[in-house]
């Protein structure tokens, strides 16, 4: 019985060992896959060639000389601002329109709520890039193409669906005693909305804003069909001129782009991961 016994501790604590080793391989397979690109990338903004074929992820002899180029020979400056300022205002605006749809709908009751509700469910179904078309002939009609105002309303709106029902599901987590207690002591549903609701609402908040300031680092196809003019170009149309065509193949000098591009996000990213994670989990299991 004894010896039974110990061949079946034995079984398993070998079991364990292997399926711990194995995830440990599965790991570092996972870790390998993502961090070369990113490896390459910043590696090859440091070397001294231009070109994609010889570009190397540890250089032999690193130079900043890219980076140096990128500012003195084109306007990445400009496309810096242009993209942070774009990237600020729809953080603003799609947190706070998305915000207090969701207070409305987590706290009131009115005729048309539930209806509602499945709108922007539906709504969020169909990617952004099927009303490309409509969306150009708005603004043409409106006289917004070429503006970043076209573009700020664009990213903000499109994402009020989604963002709704992740703070909604959050805020109905939120007691509503709260909300009582404080219209007990004269509180108007605007005070609780900014001295209780949003306070309260951190973590959900710092991840929508997160997003939503990613947004237009990442996107390529909205500016490229909104924005026309060498002075309003975003990063992800400034730097694809880069390597367009048979004429430009700074690759190089394009790895130094994308690394400053990387640089902000980072930062936020490190900067916020307490209040991301707590937000994703928050969203997840109270939507």
């Amino acid at each position: 019985m004894s010896t039974n016994i110990k061949m079946n501790k034995k079984s398993f604590n070998f079991g364990s060992a292997l399926l711990t080793s194995l995830t440990y391989i599965l790991l570092i397979l996972v870790a390998i896959v993502v961090l070369f690109p990113i490896i390459w990338i910043v590696g090859s903004s440091f070397g001294e060639s231009t070109g994609l074929a010889s570009a190397t992820p540890i250089p032999k002899n690193p130079t900043i000389e890219h980076y140096k180029e990128l500012f003195e020979k084109t306007k990445f400056s400009l496309w810096y601002w242009n993209t942070l300022k774009i990237a600020l205002l729809n953080m603003v605006i799609s947190v706070f329109l998305s915000t207090s749809a969701a207070y409305v709908f987590s706290r009131f009751k009115f005729k048309g709520k539930k209806f509602g509700m499945v709108a922007i469910l539906v709504l969020q179904m169909f990617p952004s890039f099927m009303g490309m078309i409509a969306i150009y002939i708005l603004f043409l009609n409106f006289g917004l193409l070429n503006n970043h105002l076209g573009l700020v309303l664009v990213y903000a709106a499109g994402q009020i669906p989604f963002n709704t029902w992740l703070i909604k599901g959050y805020l109905g987590a939120v007691p509503k005693a709260l909300d009582e207690s404080a219209m007990i002591d004269g509180a108007t549903k605007t005070q609780i909305f900014f001295k209780i609701i949003l306070p309260l609402s951190k973590p959900i908040l710092t991840f929508v804003a997160l997003t939503q300031f990613m947004a237009p680092w990442m996107d390529f196809i909205l500016p490229r069909l909104l924005i026309s003019s060498n002075e309003k170009k975003t990063l992800a149309i400034g730097l694809f001129e880069l390597i367009k065509g048979q004429t430009n193949q700074n690759f190089t000098m394009f790895a130094a782009g994308a690394v400053l591009v990387a640089v902000p996000i980072t930062i936020l990213y490190v900067w916020l991961q307490k209040y991301i994670i707590q937000g994703v989990t928050a969203g997840a299991n109270k939507g």
